[in-house]
């Protein structure tokens, strides 16, 4: 929909150049130069051409109005939801970050718990076996 206004609202704009450089001016203008001052005013008629070129001026400028006024419309609301987005996002990431936080808060607290247990435990110390064999005579 943006793209299409965008679109229209361009070509408002070269219809609204074209017919403010066609309108006669003191000097005659851009009128006059396709072909001659006289020539643009018997198209219309004799004062149809000044009464045409301003009704369409006037449309083409509130034409011009209006789709500037809605196209700014659409793009402060998309900027509204490009922030609310960005601040799901952020809160999302705060989110992720305190769950992680938690989890190695809890990690760290049993491996606590867990030495201290191990730290509890007697110690099973098995003494090593003494040689109890005799040696054998040497001359059987």
């Amino acid at each position: 929909m943006h793209t299409f206004i965008s679109i229209v609202y361009v070509f408002v704009c070269l219809f609204l150049i074209l017919v403010v450089l066609l309108q006669s001016g003191k000097g005659g203008g851009l009128g006059s130069a396709f072909g001659g001052g006289g020539t643009g005013q018997q198209i219309f008629g004799g004062a149809g051409a000044g009464n045409l070129l301003t009704r369409l001026t006037a449309g083409f400028a509130f034409a011009f109005m209006a789709l500037s006024v809605w196209l700014a419309f659409l793009s402060s609301s998309g900027e509204q939801a490009l922030d609310r987005a960005v601040r799901e996002q952020t809160a999302a990431q705060e989110a992720a970050a305190e769950i992680e936080t938690e989890e190695a808060e809890a990690a760290a607290q049993e491996a606590e718990e867990a030495a201290a247990a191990e730290a509890e435990a007697p110690l099973d110390v098995e003494e090593p076996a003494e040689a109890t064999e005799s040696p054998e005579p040497a001359g059987e």
